[in-house]
């Protein structure tokens, strides 16, 4: 296959996915959440419609543009440890292989096995030349490159295990929600998908907020209201009463509107169901805590964008084709493999 037939074959399927119809769906999220109890119908809707916006005609064809069509030599066995934290979240990493001209040998988590080899069938069924790149593995010893997505641990684990070959290793990351202290309550709202989309699951999710000295969370809390049938959830809600105890226990000072708990922490990761803050005293010390802590943060999100860099809220969990996990280009590395 040509580059442009490789190209042609990922438009249509992006616009295969856009015209799911609802009981497509609603099957499709049966069979996954019967597999994985967190991926819900809302959240399998969600990870559909972002694949779908990955693979716009017109963006992906500009960012496919910026790469080599072909790889440098012969195609190489590109092994990719998939993660499965939220739905189809290996996908980005599929296309950019099939699409760069290698061979993707999958291994899939066992917590997203089934929305990906669904993906996987369709495309094929588009372009059944996709048979020679694609292919679903348990093991990888036959890879030439790897592609490894894990916790800091794991990513130990992989670096030692893959040093010898090419290899991109990406580790734990998670995403920081910035406020100036000034965000009407309806402003505050758009955060609510950054939040609660995908329970918390995702390293796009934010886990944690900077805001100004003395902030006033009441306005925030109030405003996370329209999300509260995420406490319906049992493992959520299980998650939710285990964390405040834990909080009431130990006597740690929190806030609580009944499906979120708020409590200051340098951390940046936090529990599902808990949103960690730190406060900043001005607009300099904001920069050198974000700077501190950069090459853990995946994405930096405030109202409308309006801090330099960052995603606009509600936007978090909607990234751009050209927006690579951990920031290291994913298509430049496949294209250097010799």
């Amino acid at each position: 296959m040509t580059h442009a037939e490789r190209l042609a074959a990922f438009i249509r399927l992006g616009q295969r996915l856009r015209t799911l119809s609802d009981d497509e769906l609603y099957s499709l999220a049966a069979r996954a959440r019967n597999h994985n109890p967190w991926f819900d119908e809302a959240n399998v809707r969600a990870a559909f419609l972002g694949v779908a916006h990955l693979l716009d005609a017109e963006l992906l064809t500009a960012w496919a543009a910026q790469y080599p069509p072909e790889p440098q030599a012969e195609p190489r066995r590109v092994g990719v440890v998939m993660a499965g934290n939220i739905p189809l979240v290996g996908f980005h990493d599929m296309l950019c292989v099939l699409l760069s001209g290698h061979i993707l040998l999958a291994k899939l988590s066992s917590d997203d096995n089934i929305l990906l080899r669904w993906v996987g069938q369709q495309l094929l069924d588009i372009e059944p030349r996709f048979e020679a790149q694609l292919r679903f593995v348990d093991m990888l010893r036959e890879a030439d490159a790897f592609i490894a997505t894990g916790s800091d641990n794991t990513a130990r684990y992989f670096e030692y295990y893959f040093s010898k070959k090419p290899h991109l290793i990406r580790r734990n990351r998670s995403s920081i929600g910035v406020l100036a202290g000034l965000e009407p309550r309806e402003e505050l709202a758009q955060f609510g998908p950054d939040v609660f989309r995908y329970y918390g699951l995702g390293c796009r999710n934010v886990a944690k907020l900077l805001v100004p000295v003395g902030y006033d969370f009441t306005p925030f809390l109030d405003s996370m209201q329209s999300w509260e049938a995420v406490d319906n959830h049992n493992r959520y809600h299980n998650n939710y009463d285990y964390q405040k105890s834990l909080l009431l226990v130990n006597r740690v000072p929190h806030l609580d509107n009944g499906f979120l708990l708020l409590t200051e922490s340098m951390q940046l990761v936090s529990p599902i169901s808990v949103l960690h803050f730190s406060e900043y005293q001005d607009e300099q010390d904001l920069r050198q805590q974000l700077a501190d802590v950069a090459d853990k943060t995946q994405v930096v999100v405030s109202v409308n964008g309006w801090y330099p860099g960052s995603v606009p809220a509600g936007q978090a969990q909607q990234p751009g084709v050209n927006e690579y996990a951990d920031g290291v280009d994913t298509m430049a590395f496949l294209a250097s493999l010799p």
